[in-house]
């Protein structure tokens, strides 16, 4: 309350934060930057808020990459992988995968940027166990298709390939690609890995 009868707003502290905040910046730094860009102080500023909050949340540093690394595993591998597994035809499971795949700009960079980050201590381990799944998942499918198992994992290798291949050179530059023109590059790589239709089983 002002001396003349008027209030003034009251004076706002820092904002309280939750830990996905701190996981969703951790996880915007890596993407931009790498590894090392993911630090208490940058991050804090960067929030609007100080490092108490951040300890509020987690011990370390190591143990907010670690938190942001599972999240990315959860929902970008498993989550995925069992929400697909509800599509009985193999398929339309791979156009579906890979069309969302390769349309979801955003989660590619995240891709993309972890796979670069691989030769960290605490980020290998989760991209080596997710990219696995993933092709495993893959193989499980092209051999639904009638691929022999060797021939159907390196289908899945290849289609792996293609998306992380084009994430990575959209990425670093290395091509420029509109969200209009995703479409078109799903379906050139579908044209390419699935198996002709009378293949099937």
């Amino acid at each position: 309350m002002r001396m003349d009868g008027q209030t003034t707003a009251p004076r706002r502290g820092p904002r309280s934060l939750g830990a996905d905040d701190w996981i969703d910046a951790a996880m915007a730094a890596l993407v931009d930057d790498g590894v090392a860009a993911v630090a208490v102080e940058p991050l804090a500023a960067g929030l609007g808020t100080t490092k108490g909050s951040f300890y509020h949340h987690f011990a370390s540093r190591d143990a907010l990459i670690t938190a942001a690394l599972e999240r990315w595993e959860r929902r970008d591998t498993t989550d995925v992988g069992e929400r697909l597994r509800r599509i009985a035809d193999p398929r339309a499971r791979i156009h579906a995968v890979m069309t969302a795949a390769i349309t979801d700009r955003e989660g590619g960079m995240r891709d993309a940027a972890l796979l670069a980050s691989g030769g960290h201590p605490l980020v290998g381990p989760v991209v080596r166990r997710a990219t696995a799944a993933r092709i495993r998942n893959l193989t499980e499918t092209y051999m639904q298709l009638g691929l022999p198992r060797a021939r159907a994992r390196r289908r899945a290798m290849l289609t792996s390939a293609a998306y992380v291949g084009l994430m990575g050179l959209i990425r670093t530059g290395g091509a420029s690609v509109s969200d209009a023109d995703l479409r078109a590059y799903a379906d050139e790589a579908l044209a390419v890995l699935l198996p002709p239709a009378e293949a099937s089983p």
